[in-house]
C-alpha cells in the first residue's frame, strides 16, 4: 500500500525503486574499492617508473597490466548487478612474442589505459558521490527522525536535544517541525541516485564494456587468470625479498620497514587471488547470491584484516578502532545481501542471459566473418587461378589446334589435369563448409572419414542417437579442427576421438598424447569456442605442460 502511494508522486517515486538503493550500495561499495584502485595504480606506477630503465619493468608491465584486467573485471560485475551495465568484455590486448615488445603491447593496448581511467574515477569522482548520498540518507533519516530521539542527545552545559549551531532543538514541537527537513533531505538523495546510476552506467560501457565490435565472446581462460595470479605472486614475492634483503643489511634487528610494502601489496594481492578463486571455481559461492556479492563481502574482509594488522603492527594492544570500519563494511555488505536476496531471480537470470547472449551472438558474427574470408581466399587463390589457367589453355590449344596439332593435344592433357585439380579443391571447399558424408551418413562416418585421412593414428567413438543438424555440424568442425591441430602443432601420436549423445546434450572430447601447452586463447581454438557458443554450448581446453591435451565440448541437443 504504502509503495503504491509513493509510486503516484513523482518526487516520491524513487524511494519506492529497488534501484535507488542498489545506486546507493554501488557508490558505498567505492569507498573501500576506490581506495583499493588508487593503491594499485599508484603502486604500479611508481614501479613502472623506477625500474623504467631495467629490464625488470617488462615483468612489472605484465603484472601491473594484469592487475588491472582483474580490476575491470570486478568493477564490470558490480556495476552489471548493482546498475543493470551492459556486460560486454573489451577485446584483449595483442600478442608479442618478443621479451621488449610485450610490454609495448600493454602500453599500446587501449583497454589498460581505459580501465585505468574507470578506477580513477571510481577512486577520484566516487568518493564524494558516495559521501553526498550517504550524507543526505543519513542525515535526513537522523533528522526526519528527532522527534524520537531529540531528549537523549546530550548537549554542551548538560542541555538535550538536536544542535544545529544557530538552534538549539529541545522540545517536541520544534523536533516535529525540522523533521520535513530530514525528509526533504532523504526525498533529495534518493531522486540524485538516478542521474549519478546513468553517470556510472555510461562509464562502466564505454570504458569497461566496449562496442559489440569489440566484444571477446571467450573472455580470459582459466589458464589465463591462474597464469596473472602467479606472475602477481612472483611480482609479490620478487620486490619484497629484495627490500627484506635490504634491510637485513642496513638495519638487522632495527624496525621492520619493509611491513609497510608487505601489507598494502599483500592486500592487492589477497583480493587478486579471492577474485581469481571465485571466476576459476565459481562453486565456492552460492550462485543464487551472485558474483558481484562474493566480491564485496570477500573484499570487505580481506580490508577488515588488513586494518587489523596494522592495528597490530601500529598500536598493539591499544584502542581496538578497526572495529568502526569493519563494522560500516558489514553492513554495506549485509545491504548488498539483502538487496540481492529481495531481487527477483528470474531477473537476475535474464540479465546474466542477456549478457551471454549478447557476447556469444557477436562472437558467432565475426566467426561467420572470418570463415567468409576463408572461403573467398579458398576460391581466389586456388580453385579460380586453376580455371582462369584452364581458359587459357583451351584458347591456345584452339588457335594451334590446325597449325600443330601434338602441341594441341598437348594442351588439351594438360588443360584435362587442370580441370580435375579444380574439380578436387572445389571438393574439398565444399567439405570444409558442409561435407557430404555428414548431410548423407552423418556425425559417426564423417568422423570416422578425418580419422582415415589423418596421417596419425586415430581412434573414434561415436555412441547415441544422430543430433540435429546444427549441432552435427559443430561437432564435426569441433573434431577436424582439434584433429588438424594435435597432427600440425601438437605432434602427437595418437588421437582419441570420443562423441556421446546424452537426453540433453551432446559430448565431444578429444584427447592426444602431445607435449601439451595448447594455447587456449589462438585463433583456431577461439573460433571453435565461439561456434560451439554460438549453439549455447560450452569449450574447454586442457592442456597442461608435459600432455595430454583434451579439448572437451558440451552442445545442447534436446528433443
Amino acid at each position: 500500500m504504502t509503495t503504491s502511494v509513493l509510486k503516484r508522486y513523482g518526487p516520491l517515486r524513487p524511494l519506492a525503486d529497488m534501484q535507488t538503493y542498489r545506486t546507493l550500495l554501488f557508490l558505498v561499495t567505492g569507498l573501500p574499492l576506490g581506495a583499493l584502485w588508487l593503491a594499485l595504480l599508484i603502486t604500479g606506477w611508481s614501479l613502472t617508473v623506477a625500474l623504467a630503465i631495467t629490464p625488470l619493468v617488462i615483468v612489472i608491465l605484465l603484472g601491473f597490466s594484469a592487475a588491472t584486467a582483474l580490476a575491470g573485471l570486478v568493477e564490470r560485475a558490480i556495476a552489471r548487478d548493482l546498475l543493470g551495465a551492459p556486460g560486454g568484455r573489451p577485446a584483449r590486448a595483442g600478442r608479442a612474442r618478443g621479451y621488449w615488445q610485450r610490454g609495448a603491447v600493454v602500453l599500446k593496448a587501449a583497454v589498460f589505459w581505459k580501465t585505468q581511467v574507470y578506477l580513477l574515477a571510481r577512486a577520484l569522482l566516487g568518493l564524494p558521490m558516495a559521501l553526498i548520498e550517504l550524507g543526505l540518507f543519513t542525515q535526513g533519516l537522523f533528522i526526519a527522525t528527532a522527534p524520537i530521539h531529540y531528549r537523549w542527545l546530550p548537549q554542551n552545559g548538560g542541555q538535550h536535544g538536536l544542535d544545529f549551531g544557530f538552534w538549539l532543538v529541545d522540545t517536541l514541537p520544534e523536533a516535529l517541525l525540522v523533521a520535513p527537513v530530514g525528509l526533504l533531505l532523504v526525498v533529495a538523495g534518493a531522486n540524485l541516485a538516478a542521474p549519478f546510476a546513468a553517470l556510472w552506467r555510461g562509464l562502466s560501457y564505454a570504458l569497461l564494456g566496449g562496442t559489440m565490435n569489440d566484444v571477446d565472446s571467450a573472455g580470459p581462460s582459466a589458464a589465463d587468470l591462474r597464469r596473472a595470479l602467479a606472475i602477481h605472486a612472483t611480482i609479490f614475492g620478487v620486490l619484497n625479498a629484495f627490500l627484506i634483503l635490504i634491510w637485513a643489511m642496513t638495519t638487522p634487528g632495527g624496525y621492520f620497514w619493509p611491513i609497510w610494502t608487505l601489507l598494502p601489496l599483500g592486500l592487492i594481492l589477497a583480493v587478486h587471488a579471492w577474485v581469481t578463486l571465485l571466476i576459476v571455481e565459481p562453486s565456492v559461492w552460492p550462485e543464487r547470491l551472485g558474483r558481484a556479492l562474493g566480491i564485496h563481502a570477500g573484499v570487505s574482509a580481506l580490508i577488515v584484516i588488513f586494518l587489523t594488522l596494522i592495528w597490530a603492527v601500529t598500536t598493539p594492544g591499544g584502542y581496538f578502532w578497526p572495529i568502526w570500519p569493519a563494522l560500516g563494511l558489514s553492513i554495506a555488505v549485509l545491504l548488498h545481501w539483502i538487496i540481492v536476496l529481495m531481487t527477483p531471480q528470474d531477473r537476475t537470470a535474464m540479465e546474466s542471459r542477456i549478457e551471454e547472449l549478447t557476447s556469444t551472438r557477436a562472437g558467432a558474427v565475426d566467426a561467420q566473418d572470418a570463415e567468409l574470408r576463408r572461403i573467398e581466399r579458398d576460391l581466389h587463390d586456388g580453385a579460380q587461378a586453376r580455371l582462369v589457367a584452364l581458359g587459357m589453355s583451351l584458347g591456345l590449344a584452339e588457335q594451334r589446334m590446325d597449325a600443330d596439332p601434338d602441341a594441341a593435344r598437348q594442351l588439351l592433357v594438360e588443360a584435362k589435369l587442370g580441370a580435375r585439380e579444380a574439380l578436387e579443391e572445389l571438393r574439398d571447399l565444399a567439405r570444409g563448409i558442409h561435407p557430404p558424408v555428414l548431410a548423407d551418413r552423418g556425425l559417426g562416418a564423417a568422423v570416422a572419414a578425418l580419422a582415415a585421412r589423418s596421417p596419425i593414428e586415430v581412434s573414434v567413438s561415436v555412441l547415441g542417437e544422430r543430433p540435429p543438424a546444427a549441432v552435427e555440424s559443430a561437432a564435426y568442425f569441433v573434431t577436424a579442427e582439434a584433429l588438424a591441430n594435435a597432427t600440425k602443432h601438437a605432434h602427437a601420436q595418437h588421437v582419441e576421438i570420443r562423441i556421446a549423445r546424452g537426453s540433453d546434450k551432446l559430448l565431444v572430447e578429444i584427447l592426444d598424447d602431445g607435449p601439451g601447452g595448447a594455447d587456449s586463447a589462438g585463433a583456431g581454438l577461439t573460433g571453435l569456442r565461439r561456434r560451439v557458443e554460438a549453439l549455447d554450448g560450452r569449450l574447454t581446453v586442457d592442456s597442461p605442460a608435459g600432455g595430454p591435451t583434451v579439448i572437451r565440448a558440451e552442445l545442447p541437443c534436446a528433443s
